[in-house]
């Protein structure tokens, strides 16, 4: 099978990715062929409806002129997991690629990145925040309706693993979330009850796997000093409320959504919120302090940077950027990408 060039760009928020895809691939420059591209947007809050502004997704007219794919797929209530991503990046960038255009896969979500570059692993480290959701639904409807979910979309799972054994219960929950897949496709026969492999800090070890074989990739890592990238987090929050985020956050609340739906747990969307405590369940309220609001959103952002840029040294092959200085170079690498058969 060919192998096709894709230009992978990854950063953390507010780094700049879309001001540079702008440049590379809009901008003329003296001497130089414009490449033709679309992007792959690899960014998990931007597949949702309605989340604009607080995702900072690319304007309308920036799309028109530079597709992008996986952008508003979702409503905020589904889910969409890193199988999803894989599956959609890959039909994407074939799609792109027959229209005899390079495919262009940007973001800042790193698992989703890792992922599609080594290929889903035979079996995926936890999530924590995924596993953290599971034990509270364990807590707050019990096992049965977990072994019930589970049963729906993994029957073979379900009917081997015993109702008491949470852990494998919320395992195989876990990975059927992340990947879309059930557990038991990762499973050989006659291993059925080896004891379930523990990831140490949550994580793989870099090392276990290498780039597929399936792309020639040219990895990106854009990269900032942290005080700098966390002055643009400021300035990227401060214009989000400018323009109107409240406003679009309640929009989101008058059509019945909560930080229980998958979107609206993203950063920028969640804050918003106040649990009022009811005593039969959640009762959800927007906040009324606007200020103490776009504190947590800026604080949670620059925490969000600081895993993202911990996540990204797990990335392999990644060739590290400073916005202002590696223009050049990259157009360079960017032909020879294209060029080479």
């Amino acid at each position: 099978m060919e192998s096709r060039p894709v230009f992978v760009l990854f950063g953390p928020t507010a780094s700049g990715k879309t001001e540079l895809l702008s440049r590379l691939f809009l901008e003329k420059t003296a001497g130089r062929e414009t490449v033709a591209a679309e992007v792959v947007s690899a960014d998990s809050m931007q597949v949702y409806r309605g989340m604009d502004i607080g995702t900072a997704k690319p304007s309308p007219k920036l799309r028109r002129r530079l597709p992008h794919h996986l952008i508003d797929i979702r409503d905020p209530n589904e889910q969409f997991n890193v199988g999803d991503f894989v599956r959609l990046a890959d039909l994407s960038c074939a799609d792109i690629y027959s229209r005899g255009k390079l495919p262009v896969v940007s973001g800042g979500t790193g698992f989703y990145l890792k992922n599609f570059i080594l290929g889903l692993s035979a079996a995926p480290p936890s999530d924590p925040a995924v596993r953290e959701t599971l034990k509270k639904e364990l807590t707050e409807k019990g096992a049965e309706a977990l072994r019930k979910e589970l049963a729906e979309n993994d029957g073979e799972s379900a009917a081997r693993i015993h109702i008491n054994d949470t852990y494998r219960l919320l395992r195989a929950l876990e990975v059927f979330r992340l990947t879309g897949l059930p557990l038991s496709s990762f499973v050989p026969h006659g291993t059925e009850h080896t004891p379930p492999r523990k990831f140490p800090d949550d994580r793989e070890d870099p090392g276990e796997r290498a780039p597929s074989g399936r792309y020639r990739f040219l990895i990106v890592e854009l990269s900032r000093p942290r005080e700098e990238l966390y002055r643009r987090i400021e300035r990227r929050c401060d214009e989000m409320f400018r323009i109107g985020l409240a406003g679009e956050v309640e929009g989101l609340f008058r059509k019945g959504y909560t930080p229980e739906d998958p979107g609206m747990r993203a950063i920028g969307y969640r804050e918003f919120f106040v649990d009022e405590g009811a005593p039969t369940g959640r009762t959800w309220r927007l906040s009324e302090d606007p200020d103490g609001v776009k504190n947590l959103v800026t604080r949670n952002s620059r925490r969000y940077a600081k895993r993202q840029i911990t996540f990204f040294a797990s990335i392999p092959n990644a060739i590290k950027v400073s916005p202002e200085g590696a223009f050049d170079r990259i157009l360079d690498l960017l032909s020879a990408l294209v060029h080479t058969q």
